[in-house]
Protein backbone atom coordinates (compact mmCIF):
# COMPACT_ATOMS: atom_id res chain seq x y z
CA UNK A 1 0.00 0.00 0.00
CA UNK A 2 1.61 3.27 -1.08
CA UNK A 3 1.98 6.18 1.33
CA UNK A 4 -0.97 8.19 -0.11
CA UNK A 5 -3.42 5.31 0.22
CA UNK A 6 -2.15 4.52 3.71
CA UNK A 7 -2.87 8.10 4.85
CA UNK A 8 -6.41 7.99 3.40
CA UNK A 9 -7.02 4.66 5.08
CA UNK A 10 -5.93 6.04 8.44
CA UNK A 11 -7.98 9.25 8.04
CA UNK A 12 -11.21 7.42 7.11
CA UNK A 13 -12.47 6.74 10.66
CA UNK A 14 -11.64 10.29 11.69
CA UNK A 15 -13.65 11.72 8.80
CA UNK A 16 -16.62 9.48 9.63
CA UNK A 17 -16.47 10.53 13.28
CA UNK A 18 -16.45 14.20 12.33
CA UNK A 19 -19.42 13.73 9.98
CA UNK A 20 -21.39 11.94 12.71
CA UNK A 21 -20.58 14.62 15.28
CA UNK A 22 -21.59 17.43 12.93
CA UNK A 23 -24.84 15.63 12.09
CA UNK A 24 -25.69 15.21 15.77
CA UNK A 25 -24.91 18.86 16.39
CA UNK A 26 -27.22 19.92 13.56
CA UNK A 27 -30.03 17.70 14.88
CA UNK A 28 -29.51 18.99 18.43
CA UNK A 29 -29.44 22.62 17.31
CA UNK A 30 -32.53 22.17 15.17
CA UNK A 31 -34.43 20.53 18.04
CA UNK A 32 -33.47 23.29 20.44
CA UNK A 33 -34.44 25.98 17.97
CA UNK A 34 -37.67 24.31 16.92
CA UNK A 35 -39.28 22.66 20.01
CA UNK A 36 -42.69 21.03 19.85
CA UNK A 37 -45.63 23.41 19.57
CA UNK A 38 -48.86 22.42 21.33
CA UNK A 39 -52.04 23.60 19.62
CA UNK A 40 -55.07 23.64 21.90
CA UNK A 41 -58.74 24.54 21.46
CA UNK A 42 -60.81 26.28 24.12
CA UNK A 43 -64.52 27.06 23.90
CA UNK A 44 -66.49 29.31 26.18
CA UNK A 45 -69.97 28.54 27.46
CA UNK A 46 -70.86 32.10 26.46
CA UNK A 47 -71.67 33.73 23.13
CA UNK A 48 -69.84 36.51 21.30
CA UNK A 49 -70.49 39.77 23.09
CA UNK A 50 -70.07 38.28 26.56
CA UNK A 51 -67.15 40.10 28.17
CA UNK A 52 -65.33 37.13 29.67
CA UNK A 53 -65.58 35.27 26.36
CA UNK A 54 -64.16 38.19 24.41
CA UNK A 55 -61.28 38.45 26.88
CA UNK A 56 -60.20 34.85 26.21
CA UNK A 57 -58.07 36.15 23.35
CA UNK A 58 -55.90 37.77 26.04
CA UNK A 59 -55.59 34.42 27.83
CA UNK A 60 -54.41 32.85 24.56
CA UNK A 61 -51.93 35.68 24.00
CA UNK A 62 -50.57 35.34 27.55
CA UNK A 63 -50.13 31.57 27.11
CA UNK A 64 -48.23 32.02 23.86
CA UNK A 65 -45.99 34.69 25.39
CA UNK A 66 -45.26 32.75 28.57
CA UNK A 67 -44.45 29.59 26.58
CA UNK A 68 -42.20 31.38 24.05
CA UNK A 69 -44.61 30.45 21.28
CA UNK A 70 -44.99 26.78 22.19
CA UNK A 71 -48.64 27.10 23.33
CA UNK A 72 -51.04 28.24 20.66
CA UNK A 73 -54.67 28.39 21.75
CA UNK A 74 -57.60 28.76 19.34
CA UNK A 75 -60.57 30.47 21.03
CA UNK A 76 -64.24 29.72 20.26
CA UNK A 77 -67.54 31.02 21.63
CA UNK A 78 -70.77 29.10 22.22
CA UNK A 79 -72.11 27.50 20.13
CA UNK A 80 -69.31 27.58 17.51
CA UNK A 81 -68.13 24.00 18.12
CA UNK A 82 -70.70 22.66 20.61
CA UNK A 83 -73.61 24.14 22.55
CA UNK A 84 -72.88 25.11 26.14
CA UNK A 85 -74.91 22.08 27.35
CA UNK A 86 -72.46 19.80 25.49
CA UNK A 87 -69.34 21.64 26.61
CA UNK A 88 -68.48 19.52 29.65
CA UNK A 89 -68.71 16.19 27.82
CA UNK A 90 -66.93 17.53 24.74
CA UNK A 91 -63.96 18.51 26.90
CA UNK A 92 -64.02 15.17 28.73
CA UNK A 93 -63.89 13.35 25.37
CA UNK A 94 -61.14 15.55 23.95
CA UNK A 95 -63.22 17.20 21.23
CA UNK A 96 -62.05 20.34 23.02
CA UNK A 97 -58.84 20.66 25.03
CA UNK A 98 -60.28 23.25 27.43
CA UNK A 99 -63.54 24.84 28.44
CA UNK A 100 -64.31 28.27 29.86
CA UNK A 101 -67.44 28.37 31.98
CA UNK A 102 -68.74 28.34 35.55
CA UNK A 103 -69.29 25.49 37.98
CA UNK A 104 -72.99 26.24 38.35
CA UNK A 105 -73.54 24.83 34.84
CA UNK A 106 -72.24 21.43 35.98
CA UNK A 107 -73.88 21.35 39.42
CA UNK A 108 -75.83 18.22 38.51
CA UNK A 109 -72.53 16.43 37.73
CA UNK A 110 -70.11 18.11 40.16
CA UNK A 111 -72.31 19.50 42.96
CA UNK A 112 -69.51 21.53 44.55
CA UNK A 113 -69.40 23.56 41.34
CA UNK A 114 -72.44 25.45 42.62
CA UNK A 115 -70.40 26.65 45.59
CA UNK A 116 -67.40 27.42 43.40
CA UNK A 117 -69.50 29.77 41.23
CA UNK A 118 -70.88 31.43 44.34
CA UNK A 119 -73.99 30.14 46.05
CA UNK A 120 -76.56 32.80 47.01
CA UNK A 121 -75.06 35.08 49.68
CA UNK A 122 -71.83 33.06 49.64
CA UNK A 123 -69.56 35.75 48.24
CA UNK A 124 -70.87 38.88 49.95
CA UNK A 125 -67.84 40.77 51.27
CA UNK A 126 -69.10 43.78 53.25
CA UNK A 127 -65.60 44.72 54.46
CA UNK A 128 -64.37 45.28 50.87
CA UNK A 129 -64.26 48.89 49.71
CA UNK A 130 -64.42 48.01 46.01
CA UNK A 131 -65.20 45.19 43.63
CA UNK A 132 -61.48 44.45 42.90
CA UNK A 133 -60.78 44.25 46.63
CA UNK A 134 -63.71 41.85 47.14
CA UNK A 135 -62.50 39.69 44.26
CA UNK A 136 -59.01 39.42 45.75
CA UNK A 137 -60.42 38.47 49.16
CA UNK A 138 -62.39 35.69 47.46
CA UNK A 139 -59.32 34.52 45.52
CA UNK A 140 -57.35 34.18 48.74
CA UNK A 141 -60.15 32.07 50.16
CA UNK A 142 -59.94 29.67 47.21
CA UNK A 143 -56.18 29.15 47.38
CA UNK A 144 -55.46 29.52 51.11
CA UNK A 145 -58.37 27.60 52.64
CA UNK A 146 -57.99 24.37 50.68
CA UNK A 147 -61.10 25.01 48.57
CA UNK A 148 -59.09 24.88 45.31
CA UNK A 149 -57.77 21.44 46.34
CA UNK A 150 -61.34 20.17 46.80
CA UNK A 151 -62.28 21.45 43.34
CA UNK A 152 -59.25 19.85 41.64
CA UNK A 153 -60.07 16.54 43.27
CA UNK A 154 -63.76 16.63 42.27
CA UNK A 155 -63.20 17.63 38.63
CA UNK A 156 -60.37 15.10 38.27
CA UNK A 157 -62.94 12.35 38.95
CA UNK A 158 -64.46 13.37 35.60
CA UNK A 159 -61.22 13.46 33.62
CA UNK A 160 -60.75 17.23 33.87
CA UNK A 161 -58.00 19.33 35.41
CA UNK A 162 -59.23 22.42 37.28
CA UNK A 163 -56.79 25.09 36.16
CA UNK A 164 -57.78 28.48 37.58
CA UNK A 165 -60.57 30.91 38.41
CA UNK A 166 -61.73 34.13 36.82
CA UNK A 167 -64.35 36.67 37.84
CA UNK A 168 -67.61 38.02 36.39
CA UNK A 169 -68.20 41.05 38.58
CA UNK A 170 -71.49 41.46 40.45
CA UNK A 171 -73.67 38.35 40.01
CA UNK A 172 -76.55 37.82 39.80
CA UNK A 173 -76.78 40.91 37.64
CA UNK A 174 -80.55 40.81 37.11
CA UNK A 175 -82.29 42.79 34.37
CA UNK A 176 -86.07 42.83 34.07
CA UNK A 177 -88.79 44.09 31.78
CA UNK A 178 -90.59 45.68 34.75
CA UNK A 179 -89.53 47.13 38.12
CA UNK A 180 -89.28 44.62 40.99
CA UNK A 181 -89.10 46.16 44.45
CA UNK A 182 -90.86 43.66 46.70
CA UNK A 183 -91.25 39.91 46.91
CA UNK A 184 -94.85 40.50 45.92
CA UNK A 185 -93.56 42.02 42.67
CA UNK A 186 -91.35 38.95 42.24
CA UNK A 187 -94.22 36.45 42.38
CA UNK A 188 -94.60 34.58 39.10
CA UNK A 189 -91.73 36.41 37.40
CA UNK A 190 -90.22 34.20 34.68
CA UNK A 191 -86.49 34.59 35.27
CA UNK A 192 -83.68 32.91 33.39
CA UNK A 193 -81.14 31.52 35.86
CA UNK A 194 -78.14 29.23 36.21
CA UNK A 195 -78.04 26.11 38.34
CA UNK A 196 -79.18 26.35 41.94
CA UNK A 197 -80.12 30.01 41.49
CA UNK A 198 -83.29 28.74 39.80
CA UNK A 199 -84.33 26.98 43.00
CA UNK A 200 -83.38 29.99 45.10
CA UNK A 201 -85.52 32.40 43.09
CA UNK A 202 -88.39 29.93 43.17
CA UNK A 203 -88.13 29.85 46.99
CA UNK A 204 -88.90 33.59 47.08
CA UNK A 205 -91.79 33.41 44.62
CA UNK A 206 -90.32 33.64 41.10
CA UNK A 207 -90.60 31.06 38.31
CA UNK A 208 -86.94 30.41 37.54
CA UNK A 209 -85.82 28.49 34.48
CA UNK A 210 -82.46 27.30 33.16
CA UNK A 211 -83.78 26.15 29.79
CA UNK A 212 -82.97 29.32 27.83
CA UNK A 213 -79.52 29.62 26.26
CA UNK A 214 -77.83 33.01 26.75
CA UNK A 215 -77.79 33.64 23.01
CA UNK A 216 -81.61 33.25 22.99
CA UNK A 217 -82.29 35.42 26.03
CA UNK A 218 -82.63 38.78 24.26
CA UNK A 219 -85.54 37.49 22.17
CA UNK A 220 -87.08 35.78 25.19
CA UNK A 221 -87.15 39.09 27.04
CA UNK A 222 -88.40 40.93 23.97
CA UNK A 223 -91.23 38.50 23.21
CA UNK A 224 -92.34 38.01 26.83
CA UNK A 225 -91.40 34.37 27.34
CA UNK A 226 -89.03 35.80 29.97
CA UNK A 227 -89.63 38.67 32.40
CA UNK A 228 -86.08 38.82 33.74
CA UNK A 229 -82.66 37.22 33.46
CA UNK A 230 -79.52 37.04 35.49
CA UNK A 231 -76.05 37.26 33.94
CA UNK A 232 -73.10 39.55 34.52
CA UNK A 233 -72.68 43.21 33.58
CA UNK A 234 -71.96 42.31 29.95
CA UNK A 235 -75.66 41.51 29.56
CA UNK A 236 -75.89 45.29 29.19
CA UNK A 237 -72.54 46.39 27.81
CA UNK A 238 -72.12 43.51 25.37
CA UNK A 239 -75.37 41.62 24.85
CA UNK A 240 -77.63 44.72 25.04
CA UNK A 241 -80.42 43.06 27.02
CA UNK A 242 -81.29 46.43 28.58
CA UNK A 243 -82.80 47.43 25.23
CA UNK A 244 -85.72 45.12 26.04
CA UNK A 245 -85.27 44.81 29.83
CA UNK A 246 -84.15 48.21 31.14
CA UNK A 247 -84.64 47.60 34.90
CA UNK A 248 -81.53 46.59 36.87
CA UNK A 249 -82.72 44.80 40.02
CA UNK A 250 -80.38 45.28 43.00
CA UNK A 251 -80.04 43.79 46.47
CA UNK A 252 -79.57 40.06 45.99
CA UNK A 253 -76.18 39.95 44.25
CA UNK A 254 -72.89 38.51 45.45
CA UNK A 255 -69.90 40.85 45.17
CA UNK A 256 -68.61 38.61 42.42
CA UNK A 257 -69.18 35.24 40.81
CA UNK A 258 -66.36 32.90 39.90
CA UNK A 259 -65.76 31.01 36.67
CA UNK A 260 -63.15 28.43 35.76
CA UNK A 261 -61.02 26.99 32.99
CA UNK A 262 -61.05 23.18 32.87
CA UNK A 263 -58.52 21.16 30.85
CA UNK A 264 -58.97 17.69 29.37
CA UNK A 265 -56.82 15.52 31.65
CA UNK A 266 -55.00 13.74 28.81
CA UNK A 267 -54.21 17.09 27.20
CA UNK A 268 -52.97 18.42 30.54
CA UNK A 269 -50.79 15.38 31.21
CA UNK A 270 -49.29 15.61 27.71
CA UNK A 271 -47.78 19.01 28.49
CA UNK A 272 -44.22 19.20 29.82
CA UNK A 273 -43.81 20.80 33.23
CA UNK A 274 -42.69 24.18 31.89
CA UNK A 275 -45.76 24.47 29.67
CA UNK A 276 -48.08 23.50 32.51
CA UNK A 277 -46.55 26.35 34.46
CA UNK A 278 -46.96 28.69 31.48
CA UNK A 279 -50.64 27.76 31.17
CA UNK A 280 -51.21 28.29 34.90
CA UNK A 281 -49.51 31.64 34.68
CA UNK A 282 -51.61 32.69 31.68
CA UNK A 283 -54.78 31.73 33.56
CA UNK A 284 -53.72 33.87 36.52
CA UNK A 285 -53.02 36.73 34.09
CA UNK A 286 -56.57 36.21 32.80
CA UNK A 287 -57.94 36.51 36.35
CA UNK A 288 -56.35 39.95 36.64
CA UNK A 289 -57.59 40.93 33.18
CA UNK A 290 -61.19 40.03 34.09
CA UNK A 291 -61.05 42.06 37.30
CA UNK A 292 -59.89 45.17 35.46
CA UNK A 293 -62.39 44.71 32.62
CA UNK A 294 -65.45 44.08 34.80
CA UNK A 295 -64.57 46.99 37.05
CA UNK A 296 -64.54 49.28 33.98
CA UNK A 297 -67.81 47.83 32.69
CA UNK A 298 -69.53 48.44 36.03
CA UNK A 299 -68.52 52.10 35.80
CA UNK A 300 -69.96 52.26 32.27
CA UNK A 301 -73.29 50.94 33.57
CA UNK A 302 -73.17 53.48 36.38
CA UNK A 303 -72.95 56.20 33.73
CA UNK A 304 -75.84 54.59 31.85
CA UNK A 305 -77.95 54.76 35.02
CA UNK A 306 -77.13 58.45 35.36
CA UNK A 307 -78.10 58.96 31.72
CA UNK A 308 -81.43 57.14 32.11
CA UNK A 309 -80.58 54.28 29.72
CA UNK A 310 -80.68 51.76 32.60
CA UNK A 311 -83.08 52.09 35.55
CA UNK A 312 -81.68 50.94 38.90
CA UNK A 313 -84.31 49.39 41.23
CA UNK A 314 -83.52 48.15 44.74
CA UNK A 315 -85.42 45.36 46.50
CA UNK A 316 -86.92 46.43 49.82
CA UNK A 317 -85.34 45.16 53.04
CA UNK A 318 -88.12 42.64 53.75
CA UNK A 319 -87.51 40.95 50.38
CA UNK A 320 -83.72 41.02 50.88
CA UNK A 321 -84.19 39.30 54.25
CA UNK A 322 -86.35 36.60 52.62
CA UNK A 323 -83.65 36.06 50.00
CA UNK A 324 -81.07 35.61 52.78
CA UNK A 325 -83.26 33.14 54.69
CA UNK A 326 -83.78 31.06 51.55
CA UNK A 327 -80.05 31.19 50.75
CA UNK A 328 -78.97 29.72 54.06
CA UNK A 329 -81.53 26.91 53.72
CA UNK A 330 -79.92 26.07 50.38
CA UNK A 331 -76.48 25.99 52.00
CA UNK A 332 -77.68 23.34 54.43
CA UNK A 333 -79.34 21.33 51.67
CA UNK A 334 -76.15 21.29 49.61
CA UNK A 335 -74.06 20.30 52.62
CA UNK A 336 -76.38 17.40 53.49
CA UNK A 337 -76.36 15.92 50.00
CA UNK A 338 -72.68 15.75 49.05
CA UNK A 339 -69.43 15.23 51.00
CA UNK A 340 -67.40 17.74 48.97
CA UNK A 341 -70.17 20.32 49.34
CA UNK A 342 -70.24 19.75 53.09
CA UNK A 343 -66.49 20.46 53.30
CA UNK A 344 -66.83 23.56 51.11
CA UNK A 345 -69.80 24.97 53.04
CA UNK A 346 -67.91 24.50 56.30
CA UNK A 347 -64.92 26.36 54.85
CA UNK A 348 -67.17 29.27 53.82
CA UNK A 349 -68.85 29.40 57.23
CA UNK A 350 -65.47 29.49 58.98
CA UNK A 351 -64.19 32.11 56.54
CA UNK A 352 -67.21 34.38 56.94
CA UNK A 353 -67.75 33.71 60.65
CA UNK A 354 -71.18 32.09 60.17
CA UNK A 355 -72.37 29.49 62.70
Amino acid sequence: MNMKRRKLFLLGPVIVAVIVAVSLLIVSTTSAADPKVFRLKIQSAYPRGDLSMELLKDFATAAEKRSNGRLKIAVFAAPEIVTFEQLFEATQRGTLDMLHAAGTFWGGIVPVGEIEFGIPYGFKIPEARSYPEAAEIIRRFFFESGFADILREEYAKHGLHWLEIHTYGLVPFVVATKPIRTCEDLKGVKIRDEGIWTKWHNMVGARGTTSVAPEDTYMGLKLGSLDASQWDVSCITGLKWHEVAPYWIRGEENDTAVGHILVNMKAWNSLPADLKEALRGAAEDYWKITIDAYDKEMKIVGDMVKGGKVIEVWLDQDCIDKHAEAAYKLWDELASGDAACAKAIQLIKEWRGIK
